[in-house]
C-alpha cells in the first residue's frame, strides 16, 4: 500500500511529536525519583541530627552509655517525642524513617540498631561530650525507595505521568492530522487542477488561499493555465484564419480554371494575370506564415552589429516611393543625419518595408505619410503615422494581432495577409525593443517603435 503525502507528513509531525513527548516523560521521571530520594537523604540527616542531640543530652545526665546499651526503647521513645512536637515547630522533618540507623559508641560498638554489619558508607553524625566525641548515630544512605508509603507515591506518580503520556498522543495524533490535512489542502487541489490540466482542460483554476510559498504557488498555476487557455484559443483562430485566407485564393481559381476548362473564357493574357495575381496572394501569405513562424521560435538568424537607421528608412522609403507617386500618396520624412543602432540591418529593412506596405495598403489615395526618427534618453524613437482612415480604440488594441483587419478599406480587398504587424512586433521585440500603435494625429494610424540604445 502507498503511503500519501498526508500519510507521510503525519507520520513525520507525529514522529517529532512522540520523540519530544518521551523525551520529556524520562527527563521528568529521572529528575522527579532523583529529587525525591535527594528529598529523603534530607529529611534523613535533620532526623539523624535531631537524634544525635538528644542522645548527646542523655549521655550527659547519665556520664555514659550503659542506658542506651541494648535498651531501643529508649531510642523509640526520643523518636516518639519527635513526631509528638512535630506540630508545634516548622523546622522538623517529615514523619518517618526511611533508612535504617544504629547509635555506636566511640570505639563503633553497636549500642541500638540492626544486628547486620553496619555499611561503611553511611551517614555519620558525631556525639560530643566535653569537646570529645563519644559515639555517633549511623544511617545508610538512601539508595531507593524502602517504606511503603514512598514506593505507593513513587508508583502512583508513575502511572499519573503514564496517564498523561497516553492522553497527549492522543491529543498530538489529533492535531497532527488536522494540521497534516489542512496544510496539504492547497497541494491537493493543485495536484488536482494539475491533473486537468494535463487532460487538456485550460479552464482549470485552484482557489488562492494564502500568501506563503504555497499561495504563490497557486497563482503561478493560475496564470500557467491562462496562458495555456489563451495560446489554445490563439491555436484554433489561427487555424480557422488560414483556412479562411487559403479559401478565398483557391476557389477564385478553382473558378478560373474551370471556366478555361469548360470554354467559357479564353486563355487571354488578362485571364492568366488574375490567375497569376491570385497565386501572388497565396505566395505572399504563405511567406509570411513562414516569416511568422520563424519568428515565433526564434529560429530567424539575427546578425546584429552597429547600424545607421536613418540609411535603413532611407533605403526602404526610396523602393516604395514609386508605388506611393502611383497611389498619389505623399512621403514626408524627419530625419536627422544619423542615428547610430545596434541591430540586424536585413531584419530592420525588413521591419521598415512592412511598415511602409501597411500605410501604402491602407491609406486613402491624396494622404500622406510621415516618418521621423528622435533620440530620446536611453532610446531610439520611429514613428510612422499615416492619414485616413483611421480605426477605434477597439481596433487599434487588436491590430498586432494574427490575420487581424480593421473593417472598411482595411480589408482583404486591399491585399494584405493580416500578418505584416505580427511579424513587426516579433522582429522590434527580438532587438529589445517596444511597439505600440496610436490614433494618429494626421486621421489614420500612427505606429511608434522604440530601440534602446546600449551602454546607456
Amino acid at each position: 500500500m502507498r503511503i500519501g503525502i498526508t500519510g507521510k507528513l503525519f507520520m513525520a509531525i507525529f514522529a517529532t511529536c512522540m520523540l519530544v513527548l518521551i523525551t520529556m516523560h524520562w527527563g521528568v521521571r529521572v529528575s522527579f525519583e532523583r529529587g525525591f530520594i535527594d528529598y529523603i537523604k534530607h529529611s534523613n540527616e535533620q532526623r539523624i541530627s535531631m537524634l544525635g542531640d538528644a542522645l548527646e543530652d542523655q549521655y550527659r545526665r547519665h556520664g555514659n552509655w550503659e542506658f542506651l546499651r541494648n535498651n531501643d526503647q529508649v531510642v523509640y521513645q526520643i523518636m516518639r517525642s519527635f513526631e509528638q512536637n512535630s506540630d508545634s515547630s516548622h523546622n522538623l522533618p517529615p514523619k518517618g524513617w526511611r533508612t535504617q540507623f544504629w547509635v555506636v559508641d566511640s570505639q563503633y560498638n553497636r549500642l541500638v540498631g540492626h544486628s547486620g554489619p553496619i555499611p561503611k558508607e553511611s551517614t555519620r553524625h558525631p556525639i560530643h561530650y566535653n569537646n570529645q566525641i563519644v559515639g555517633w548515630v549511623v544511617a545508610t544512605p538512601p539508595e531507593k525507595l524502602t517504606r511503603n508509603a514512598d514506593i505507593n507515591f513513587d508508583r502512583q506518580q508513575k502511572r499519573t505521568s503514564w496517564m498523561i503520556v497516553g492522553l497527549s498522543t492522543l491529543l498530538a495524533a489529533a492535531v497532527t492530522w488536522l494540521m497534516s490535512r489542512g496544510l496539504l489542502a492547497p497541494v491537493k487541489r493543485l495536484v488536482a487542477g494539475t491533473h486537468r490540466l494535463a487532460a487538456g482542460d485550460f479552464s482549470a483554476r485552484v482557489a488562492v488561499s494564502s500568501q506563503d510559498e504555497l499561495g504563490r504557488l497557486a497563482q503561478d498555476f493560475n496564470q500557467l493555465a491562462t496562458s495555456l487557455e489563451k495560446n489554445e484559443q490563439m491555436r484554433r483562430a489561427l487555424m480557422a484564419d488560414v483556412s479562411h485566407e487559403l479559401r478565398t485564393p483557391l476557389a477564385v481559381l478553382r473558378g478560373e480554371l474551370e471556366a478555361l476548362q469548360d470554354g467559357v473564357r479564353q486563355p487571354t493574357p488578362a485571364s492568366l494575370s488574375s490567375l497569376q495575381a491570385e497565386v501572388s496572394t497565396l505566395t505572399k501569405l504563405v511567406d509570411d506564415l513562414h516569416q511568422l513562424s520563424l519568428s515565433d521560435l526564434g529560429a530567424l538568424a539575427y546578425r546584429k552589429l552597429p547600424v545607421d537607421c536613418v540609411h535603413l528608412v532611407q533605403i526602404a522609403v526610396a523602393a516604395f516611393r514609386e508605388r506611393f507617386h502611383t497611389k498619389q500618396l505623399e512621403i514626408v520624412t524627419y530625419l536627422p543625419e544619423q542615428m547610430p543602432l545596434f541591430g540586424d540591418p536585413d531584419r530592420l529593412l525588413q521591419l521598415f518595408n512592412n511598415l511602409l506596405e501597411n500605410s501604402q495598403r491602407y491609406t486613402d489615395a491624396g494622404g500622406r505619410l510621415e516618418i521621423g526618427i528622435e533620440r530620446l534618453p536611453g532610446m531610439v524613437r520611429i514613428y510612422w503615422q499615416d492619414s485616413a482612415p483611421g480605426v477605434n480604440d477597439e481596433q487599434l488594441a487588436l491590430i498586432f494581432e494574427r490575420f487581424y483587419r480593421t473593417e472598411g478599406s482595411r480589408n482583404r480587398a486591399s491585399g494584405g495577409s493580416g500578418l505584416g504587424l505580427s511579424i513587426c512586433q516579433n522582429i522590434v521585440e527580438a532587438h529589445g525593443g517596444e511597439i505600440r500603435a496610436q490614433h494618429s494625429p494626421l486621421g489614420g494610424v500612427r505606429i511608434t517603435v522604440d530601440f534602446p540604445i546600449s551602454g546607456e
